[in-house]
């Protein structure tokens, strides 16, 4: 695992935010609706990667199948 991860996932959340309050504040809350659901689709996608990574190590340190 490396920091860079974290980051990564840091300045999507802020990314988003900062999308999000923009087209709120033009009356554009669907669009900001959807803008919130991909960002979280991606984060999650990256923090699934790290579990299954996880996952992996633990099953090469303890020689499982």
């Amino acid at each position: 695992m490396d920091i860079s991860i974290i980051f990564k996932l840091a300045a999507i959340g802020i990314l988003v935010t900062v999308v999000c309050q923009i087209l709120k504040k033009s009356d554009r809350d669907d669009i900001s609706t959807v803008v919130s659901i991909v960002g979280l689709v991606i984060a999650l996608t990256i923090a699934v990667t790290m579990i299954g990574d996880l996952f992996e190590t633990i099953r090469d340190i303890f020689q499982l199948t």
